[in-house]
């Protein structure tokens, strides 16, 4: 009996030993990924429309969701980090925020403030309201600096719950103006600009992201191309990714009328840059996808044949070096 339990004995002290040395490698490698991130880069922390995936009444899809048919996805949002100076901004405020923020400061590095910096484009939904994760029933968070533009600016100093965010301090309010550019350090910079949009409540704006060797523009939400006062094809051409509104794939996807959310279709885009070179295409990142579009699922023939044509769809998780 006792030559079985020492067998036992050593069997258990091996398969601690094991453990523990797995866990110190797993904490090795998560250190040496975060390490080996060097500058100044654009994280992608989430790629679908306002509501999210699985969207709200479609049954379908949470019970794909629970048998592994499908994953999750967070609501459209970018992190901005500087790896040298230890600082990281945030590009929309979504209702995924505390998973959002909770990604950065798990994989890169920690922040007395949780975050440098919230930048919003617009007043709907999944664009902003994140923000009240900033408010005395959650963090009570201390004068975290919000930039937004004028009209978004008045909209949350003047509507209840937003504006007791701002009598309790718990953000800061920094007003932008559209194309003059906000330097964030040396070798960072931003520049918002106008783009007609479904504009109830607050102007909507894209960004550009400026970094010393490389440049992004970030278009979650526009109308149609055509309406925008310049090309998005020349825009794209100026830069190095173009983050852009994909909501739709094409016209007849949902069922209702479409013009009630206007959106380019992907095969709009496509269309228009038909023609470009294959660097050009290439440029083209898809984000902002509706719970109807292919172009959320991991894999589907309308995604393949858009990304066999050289453009790409973001996807969480992706790092872009600025």
């Amino acid at each position: 009996m006792k030559y079985f339990l020492n067998i036992i004995h050593h069997i258990c002290n091996w398969l601690f030993f094991i453990c523990l040395c797995g866990l110190i490698f797993s904490c090795q490698n998560d250190k040496k990924q975060a390490d080996d991130v060097k500058g100044q880069f654009i994280s992608v922390l989430g790629t679908a429309q306002d509501a999210g995936f699985p969207h709200i009444d479609n049954f379908d899809e949470f019970d794909d969701l629970l048998n592994a048919k499908i994953d999750k996805e967070l609501v459209v949002s970018l992190g901005l980090i500087d790896s040298e100076e230890k600082q990281k901004w945030l590009f929309e405020a979504t209702p995924n925020m505390p998973y959002q923020l909770d990604n950065l400061e798990r994989h890169f590095f920690r922040s007395d403030n949780i975050i440098d910096g919230v930048f919003l484009t617009h007043a709907h939904i999944g664009h902003y309201t994140g923000l009240m994760y900033f408010g005395h029933e959650a963090m009570g968070a201390s004068a975290i600096p919000v930039y937004a533009m004028p009209r978004m600016k008045t909209f949350l100093e003047t509507n209840g719950p937003w504006s007791q965010l701002v009598d309790f301090k718990n953000i800061e309010l920094h007003q932008l103006k559209a194309d003059s550019s906000m330097t964030l350090s040396d070798k960072l910079k931003v520049t918002p600009f106008l783009v007609p949009h479904r504009d109830e409540f607050s102007e909507t704006v894209g960004y550009k992201i400026e970094g010393i060797n490389k440049s992004a523009l970030f278009i979650p939400d526009i109308n149609k191309w055509s309406l925008w006062n310049k090309s998005i094809v020349e825009e794209v051409k100026k830069v190095d990714y173009a983050f852009v509104d994909a909501t739709f794939f094409k016209d007849g996807e949902i069922p209702r009328p479409m013009s009630e959310v206007q959106h380019p279709f992907i095969e709009e885009t496509i269309k228009l840059f038909e023609n470009e070179s294959a660097e050009t295409k290439s440029k083209v990142i898809f984000i902002h996808f509706n719970h109807s579009n292919p172009g959320i699922l991991k894999s589907h023939r309308l995604k393949d044949s858009v990304q066999d044509l050289g453009f790409n769809f973001a996807k969480r998780g992706d790092l872009f070096d600025l």
